[in-house]
């Protein structure tokens, strides 16, 4: 049994002009997780990021969307984890993942950064990798010198619906999340129908 998530943090950038970028992808799944819940986001300064609390089966679960900048999404994610008195272990961080196909959404616990850098910045601000991460494939643009601009860059229309599939699918496993049954939300996740 893993540890039960009791923090879910979408990563991406502030501001109306990235909202829907890809590089939001964790950002726009926390939305999405917020309204199955409806549970409004507030800007809370000490964490340095909008927050909100939900209870998801009787467990209370806090939902953070740093304003830091994706660089700097540590800086959100660590005062928070110290004030709750959380562990890596129990905080899931949502992110975008170049190097998985549009379409395809997977969890894990713990591991290295992959180069993303607001996954780097959380390692780096909480002192360990232990925690369990959602990643959003957003597909890759085929060569490294694009990558920048498409991941600045908004989802095409055909591939918006293909992506709110995915994150409906990852909303619905934060029952078993919170309860700590990380294997079967993988299994589920991870098995196509």
């Amino acid at each position: 049994m893993s540890a039960a998530i009791a923090l879910v943090v979408g990563l991406g950038n502030p501001g109306q002009q990235y909202q829907y970028n890809r590089h939001n992808a964790g950002a726009m799944f926390l939305a999405s997780l917020a309204r199955a819940y409806k549970c409004e986001l507030k800007p809370e300064a000490r964490f340095k990021g909008w927050t909100g609390r939900i209870d998801a089966n009787g467990n209370e679960v806090r939902l953070l969307f740093p304003t830091t900048f994706m660089n700097k999404s540590g800086d959100s994610v660590q005062p928070m984890a110290q004030f709750y008195k959380l562990e890596p272990a129990q905080i899931l961080i949502a992110y975008d993942e170049l190097d998985l196909p549009l379409g395809t959404t997977r969890l894990k616990s713990g591991g290295g950064h992959g180069g993303h850098n607001g996954v780097r910045d959380v390692i780096r601000a909480l002192g360990s990798a232990d925690f369990a991460r959602l990643r959003l494939g957003i597909g890759h643009p085929g060569d490294a010198s694009l990558v920048l601009n498409y991941v600045l860059g908004n989802f095409r229309k055909p591939e918006e619906p293909v992506f709110e599939e995915e994150v409906g699918k990852a909303v619905a496993l934060l029952p078993l999340l919170v309860q700590g049954k990380m294997q079967i939300a993988m299994n589920q996740l991870h098995t196509k129908s």
